[in-house]
């Protein structure tokens, strides 16, 4: 249901595509980090099989997290699975420029994460002011809502420097709500959505230096 509630819906706008052709247009090739072990009871997944998770940097410092990419990748953790109506949110800092502008964000309705047919929807802001939201289905990427400039993003100044907190509202039937910094970006339709059931993470793009504070998810009673 999931799965194709929300293709459906992406294929009104955009047709699938690749992840691989995507990053066949950039010129950028990931900057592997020398990793390590991920924090107690997080796990991680990069976008493609040839990548490693070990090529990028996740780690639990100051109360939050920091990620040093590396290959892009999701990170989650059993903590972070939802069933029912949710809102999480989390404050994602960029510190340092990247050679292009890249994003990083967060996603919901995480299933079947360590396997070829996974499926989630991602969120993501980067430094040029503009957001994108995508359904990922397997090896497929469905564009909800290509990129766009939005007034609601803190574009990063000239040393690379921004932050922006991103917000999922799942608590309403008619629709997920999506914020960024308190305002209201985007919202999928509860018809189209489905069950919003499944793990809640983190996202950052690759050759990026991110620090995560306050991501909390909380679950809402029925």
């Amino acid at each position: 249901m999931l799965r194709r509630s929300i293709s459906t819906l992406s294929l009104l706008l955009v047709a699938a595509a690749p992840l691989a052709a995507q990053r066949a247009m950039n010129h950028d090739p990931d900057k592997n980090v020398a990793g390590g072990p991920l924090p107690a009871g997080w796990m991680g997944r990069t976008d493609r099989p040839e990548q490693k998770i070990q090529d990028a940097k996740f780690v639990a410092i100051g109360g939050g997290y920091h990620v040093s990419s590396g290959p892009a990748a999701i990170y989650w953790s059993d903590k972070t699975k939802v069933t029912g109506p949710f809102t999480a949110s989390a404050t994602l800092r960029q510190t340092k420029n990247p050679m292009h502008p890249e994003a990083y964000g967060i996603f919901f309705q995480g299933n079947k994460l360590d396997a070829p047919d996974q499926t989630y929807v991602y969120l993501l802001v980067r430094g040029d002011g503009k957001i994108l939201l995508n359904h990922r289905a397997g090896a497929e990427v469905h564009k909800i809502i290509d990129w766009t400039d939005n007034a609601a993003v803190h574009k990063a100044d000239a040393n690379g420097v921004a932050s922006n907190t991103l917000r999922i509202d799942a608590t309403k039937p008619d629709s997920v709500r999506l914020l960024v910094n308190g305002v209201q970006v985007a919202a999928l339709p509860g018809a189209h959505a489905g069950s919003t059931d499944g793990y809640v993470g983190l996202r950052v793009n690759h050759n990026l230096d991110v620090h995560i504070s306050d991501f909390v998810v909380t679950r809402k009673k029925k």
